[in-house]
Formats: structure tokens, C-alpha cells, sequence
């Protein structure tokens, strides 16, 4: 038996989990139809053959048709939901896990738009800033409703196998009721606390009868909501004592904050440059009050962090969540004693940005995470050894190489700066995204472990190339910054890397123009703020920096308003010129009509960049494939096999920026899927 306090076990009722690491409950957006089909199957069972004692699905499934889905979740109001569940839990149980599922009804936190167009509800009209909908007062039918309608979506998930339901509360319907902020109710559902918690415990009463003592039953709800006239600590506490009381449940899953908003969420579920686990303790305040099975989880993304929450006793269980989406593996890890070896979540938050616009939730530098299905998250050996040559140490050319040598293949990288990272180091100059580094730190670890060949300060050419002699050659040079982009006056800007590399000095009245949308624009912006000059930043756009998402705009927006930054939509940057030691910048609109000006001492551009290709076109003439992949061999895992030069001697495959400008996700999935197959 290890001491390790992460690897022993814990007895949750009848239940007993292997350790004290689960996945807390979370919606990465899988569902087909509603239902938990194969992509979601296989994301869900990765992580049980990984070793995590318990993981909680959904986040979280609708148990009402007058609760739709603001992105792609699971419909637990439908039957035909409970084979999929019953697959799903017999492969997690096969794995040694243990799964349970959090269900809810949205309330006033979703739209009368979606689904069946039927009406938000909610104990008040009060509308939420984040989701929009001014809610239905609910009436008496609605609550009576809605109570069995929780019974009957948790009868259907026991009669899928699974071993307990976990309610979801803050933010959503039950917290609406228990919160005096949003509950405008008479008796016997409002006023006092007694009746604000009336309707969540008369939710695990009907539970509870439906599916009998032998099913786990627990809530992750908010003991504080730090908003003015809402639920403070002292009553937290009251509501959690009251909770264990009840005699209804199992356990308390604690988090701090309210979700109504981006910056409310952001706070209960920290980004990078955040702080880390900083609702830990206050779990820990709860666990001592009421001396009853505690659940946390927070930006607890190193084991380090996890195995303190457990030692110290603050909790029982400890969430890593975001963490085994970027390493499904941590548990085998620490139980084989290569913690070194995990891959370590930067905080980034792709994954939980990507699905509130709509989209699936990948991780940043896990491209696996999500496709198991396609993807491996462990690297099988090739049958047959190759040279591989990578040109670039960025983050598509570092996953290529690490992901050949793991297939077992000589691999040989050649970068022409004195350190790896490209464009992540770039990134990882704010102090922000410091943690963006670890991307780099852990595939540099990974490729040195498995013998990777480096070459620095070397710019490769054609010669340098051939002089190896490879098999397969891989074009990972990324990219330049675009910033020909006006009618005139291109020699007089500057891009967005000169600033935050430091390269330029910063003016003091600075225009940037923003069409790309993402982290460089606000990252220079800050930079040139914090340097003391004024800054506008004005983009065609709807809305500024579109692709940073709702959650990691949080913490820029506190910075640069305070900094007093001016944001400008809807305009575009056409021509610029010099007038004595100020530049006029020329104005106007894609919706016409409008011609203005700013003068300004400097002029930045964020417009992506253009790929530096000059060495794979120079190869492709050299190569068996003249540079073409098969996308059928692509998409299907196959190993290319394109012969359009019998006279070639390399494959020749260009990834990353170096083929167009993307994101980092983008640059390692291209690394993972053409070096898997070589």
C-alpha cells in the first residue's frame, strides 16, 4: 500500500473509491443528440483507465424541456438517454471507476430561444447578465413540476448504471431559490431561509424516494456568493450544516462565487495568471464546520496542490477537472512515480471558452483530449525505425518531434533562435500567460527523455537538410506578422510582436488596429498601458478580440480599464501618413459612409501572420509527395502513402503557422496526426 495521501482509498457510503482524485462535473459538449455517444464514451472512459477514482459526468443535464441547453449537453428528461448511460457506465466500471452524473434545471440561465421555445423560469423576474432571459415567475404547478421531473431523470440515471446523481445548484435554478438576491417569492418557497431552501430539499426528498438509500446523492452548491445582499459566508455555513442535516445526501461539493456573469465566473474557475486554488481553504472551513464528506475543485491543476488538500484534511475528495483534461493519465503517473512525466494544464481555459461560444471543448496542448476515438493519448512504436527532420521548435514542430520519437523513429530538430517555443515563448512574455511555457518545458522534457536531436541557433537550409539524409521531413517555421495590410503608409507601423517582445519602444498615444482578434492585440495593448501611453484599440469587428472568449477577456478587461484603454468596434484602419513627428491615420468603415482620423505618435497591427515557407517550397521539389497530404489518410489515421515524385527522397508534410495562421491547438493537432502515423 502507498502513503501517498492522494492514493488511499475513501469510503463514500456503500461506495468505496480507489483514491481521493475525481473529475468533477463538466459539459465538454460531446453529446450527439442529447444523448452520450461514442466521442463522449470514449472521452469519459480515458479518464477511468487513467485511474481517477471518480468521474462525474455533465455539466450538466437538463432534466426539464423548459431547462434547454445553452450549449450542447445532455437531455436527462428523455428516456432513450438510458442505454447510451448504460454503456458509458459499464465501460467506466470495467476501467475500476466509479461515475456519477450532475443534473440540473437551468432556470433563469439559459434562453427562451432554445430547445422548445418554452419560457425561462425562475423565482423572480430578475434577469441574468450572462444568458439575457427575463424569466417567467414561477408559479406552485411548475415547482411541483419540476420536482418530479428531477426524480425521474435521476430513476433513469440509476437505471443507467450509474452510482449517484450530483445536483447542481449555484447559479442555476436551486441556487435562484436559496439566494435572497434572485428569490422573490412568498411562502411557502421565499422569504426565509427555511423557505428559500424549501425547494432543494424537497428535490432530494423526491429523489431519494424514487431511488432508495443504495445510490449516492450530493450537491455542488455555493456557500458564499461574494455579491452584495446575496448568500454570504455565515449563512453558507447554516445552508451547509442544514444540508448534512437533512439526512438527504452524501456529500458537499463547495465552491465560492456566482456564475451570473463572465467576471463572476471567471472567479469561481480561475484562468491562468489567476491564482491557484484560491477557494481551497474556504472548502476546508466547511469540511471543519460540518464534519461531513467534502468535494473541491478549483484550478487545482498540479498534484503537488492536490495531494496538500487531502493531507491537510480540507477536503475528502479533490477535483483536478481541467487538469485530466490535459492528461487523462495522472493518477497511473503518480502511482508509477512519474509526476514529472504528466502533462501539465497551463490554465489556458480553451476548453471551457470554446464550448460557451458554441464549439467542442479541446485542450489547448492535449489534442487527443476529446478525439480518443482518432487520437491517441499514448503513442504506440512505428514497425519500422525512420529519420525524421523537423525544421521549427515551436509547438507544432516540438509535438511532431516528441510524438515520432515516442513512435520510436530518429529524430533530429533544427531551430534558428537560441531557444524553443516560437511563438508561445512570445506569448509567455506577459506575465499573464507565464504558464504558456509549460507547453514547451514539458515537450523539451519529453523529446531530451526520449533521445530528440536538437540543433539551435541554426538556420536550416536545403543543404542542411539533405546533409541528414531523412526519410520524412517535417516544415514546423511558423510564421511573420502580417502588417501590409493599408492602402499607404506600411513602412510607418509596427506589429504587435515588436511591442510586447520588446523590440520597439512604446509610444505614448497608440492606435492598434485588431483584425486577428486574439491574445497579441490585448497583450500589446496592456504592454503599451502599463508603459504609461494611451491606447486605442479599434477593430472592424462586432466586438473586440473574438477569439480570446468570454472567460480570458475577464482578466484583461480588469487590467486595461483600469489602464483606460479605449476599445473602438466597427471601424477599420485604411491609410496612414506622416505629419511631422505624428502619424494621421485614416479611418473608415466596412459598413461605408465614414471617413475620420486620429493622430497618433504610433501605429500597431495585429493582423496573424504570414507563413515562412520559402525552405518547404524549396524542399518540395526534392520530396515523394511534392509536399501533398492525403486528407482520407488524414482523417482516417492512415499513414500517408502519396507518391507523386518516384524520384523524391523524403516525405515532405508542412504544420502549424508555417501552412497558415491558426491558434496553438491547431499547431500541435497537425503535429499529432501526421507524426502518430509515420
Amino acid at each position: 500500500m502507498s502513503n501517498d495521501p492522494l492514493l488511499q482509498p475513501y469510503q463514500l457510503k456503500h461506495l468505496t473509491l480507489r483514491n481521493r482524485i475525481i473529475v468533477t462535473s463538466h459539459e465538454p459538449a460531446y453529446p450527439e443528440d442529447g444523448m452520450p455517444k461514442e466521442r463522449y464514451r470514449a472521452y469519459t472512459v480515458e479518464r477511468a483507465k487513467g485511474g481517477v477514482a471518480l468521474t462525474m459526468t455533465a455539466g450538466s443535464a437538463a432534466v426539464s424541456r423548459d431547462s434547454p441547453p445553452v450549449f450542447n449537453n445532455l437531455l436527462a428528461y428523455k428516456d432513450e438517454i438510458v442505454p447510451w448511460i448504460r454503456e458509458m457506465t459499464d465501460a467506466v466500471h470495467e476501467e475500476g471507476a466509479a461515475i456519477m452524473i450532475q443534473l440540473t434545471h437551468l432556470g433563469r440561465r439559459t434562453r427562451w430561444d432554445k430547445g422548445d421555445w418554452l419560457p425561462v423560469v425562475a423565482p423572480s423576474h430578475h434577469r441574468e447578465p450572462a444568458h439575457r432571459a427575463f424569466p417567467k415567475k414561477i408559479e406552485d404547478w411548475d415547482i411541483e413540476r419540476i420536482i418530479q421531473e428531477f426524480a425521474d431523470a435521476a430513476e433513469r440515471m440509476k437505471a443507467g448504471g450509474m452510482d449517484g446523481v450530483e445536483l447542481e445548484a449555484y447559479g442555476h435554478l436551486i441556487d435562484q431559490f436559496s439566494s435572497p438576491l434572485t428569490n422573490e417569492l412568498d411562502g411557502p418557497y421565499g422569504g426565509s431561509l427555511d423557505n428559500r431552501l424549501r425547494f432543494c430539499l424537497d428535490v432530494f426528498r423526491a429523489i431519494r424516494k424514487r431511488v432508495g438509500d443504495d445510490f449516492i446523492l450530493g450537491v455542488r452548491y455555493t456557500a458564499d456568493e461574494c455579491l452584495p445582499g446575496g448568500t454570504g459566508k455565515a449563512e453558507g455555513l447554516e445552508i451547509s450544516r442544514r444540508l448534512k442535516e437533512s439526512g438527504l445526501i452524501d456529500y458537499l461539493n463547495v465552491i465560492r462565487g456566482h456564475i451570473d456573469t463572465d467576471a463572476g465566473l471567471t472567479d469561481v474557475i480561475p484562468v491562468q495568471g489567476m491564482a491557484s486554488a484560491p477557494h481551497l481553504d474556504f472548502a476546508g472551513e466547511i469540511r471543519a464546520a460540518t464534519d461531513f464528506p467534502t468535494f473541491h475543485a478549483a484550478k487545482i491543476q498540479d498534484v503537488a496542490t492536490a495531494r496538500h488538500a487531502i493531507a491537510s484534511g480540507k477536503v475528502d475528495m479533490i477535483g483536478m477537472t481541467r487538469a485530466h483534461m490535459t492528461d487523462p493519465h495522472i493518477v497511473r503517473k503518480i502511482m508509477e512515480k512519474r509526476e514529472d512525466d504528466i502533462r501539465p494544464c497551463v490554465g489556458a481555459n480553451y476548453c471551457l471558452d470554446r464550448i460557451y461560444q458554441g464549439g467542442l471543448a479541446f485542450c489547448i496542448h492535449n489534442a487527443a483530449t476529446g478525439r480518443e476515438a482518432t487520437m491517441p493519448h499514448v503513442v504506440e512504436k512505428a514497425p519500422v525505425r525512420r529519420k525524421v527532420v523537423i525544421v521549427g521548435a515551436g509547438p507544432a514542430g516540438l509535438e511532431a518531434a516528441r510524438v515520432a520519437a515516442e513512435r520510436g523513429h530518429e529524430v533530429v530538430v533544427f531551430e534558428a533562435a537560441n531557444d524553443p517555443g516560437g511563438q508561445v515563448r512570445l506569448t509567455a512574455q506577459s506575465e499573464r500567460r507565464r504558464e504558456m511555457i509549460s507547453i514547451i518545458d514539458w515537450r523539451m522534457s519529453q523529446c531530451e527523455k526520449l533521445g530528440v536531436v536538437f540543433h539551435f541557433n541554426t538556420w536550416a537550409e536545403a543543404d542542411t537538410i539533405a546533409a541528414e539524409n531523412p526519410d520524412v521531413v517535417i516544415i514546423a517555421t511558423g510564421g511573420l506578422p502580417h502588417t501590409e495590410v493599408l492602402s499607404r503608409g506600411n513602412e510607418l507601423v509596427v506589429s504587435a510582436w515588436d511591442i510586447i517582445s520588446g523590440d520597439v519602444k512604446p509610444g505614448t498615444n497608440v492606435l492598434i488596429f485588431d483584425d486577428a482578434g486574439d491574445h497579441t492585440g490585448l497583450q500589446a495593448a496592456e504592454f503599451l498601458a502599463r508603459a504609461g501611453a494611451k491606447v486605442e484599440i479599434m477593430t472592424p469587428d462586432r466586438s473586440f478580440a473574438p477569439e480570446v472568449m468570454a472567460m480570458n477577456l475577464v482578466p484583461y478587461m480588469r487590467s486595461l480599464q483600469t489602464l483606460d484603454v479605449t476599445f473602438t468596434v466597427t471601424y477599420r484602419l485604411e491609410a496612414a501618413e506622416r505629419s511631422g513627428n505624428r502619424i494621421v491615420a485614416h479611418v473608415g468603415s466596412d459598413y461605408g459612409g465614414v471617413e475620420r482620423q486620429r493622430v497618433v505618435d504610433q501605429l500597431v497591427i495585429n493582423h496573424g501572420t504570414i507563413p515562412l515557407d520559402e525552405l518547404y517550397f524549396e524542399l518540395k521539389p526534392f520530396s515523394t509527395n511534392l509536399g501533398e497530404i492525403s486528407h482520407d489518410q488524414l482523417l482516417s489515421g492512415q499513414p500517408q502513402s502519396v507518391i507523386r515524385n518516384g524520384e523524391g527522397k523524403y516525405q515532405l508534410f508542412r504544420i502549424g503557422d508555417a501552412v497558415a495562421a491558426r491558434n496553438t491547438h491547431a499547431a500541435i493537432y497537425d503535429g499529432l496526426r501526421i507524426a502518430k502515423d509515420i
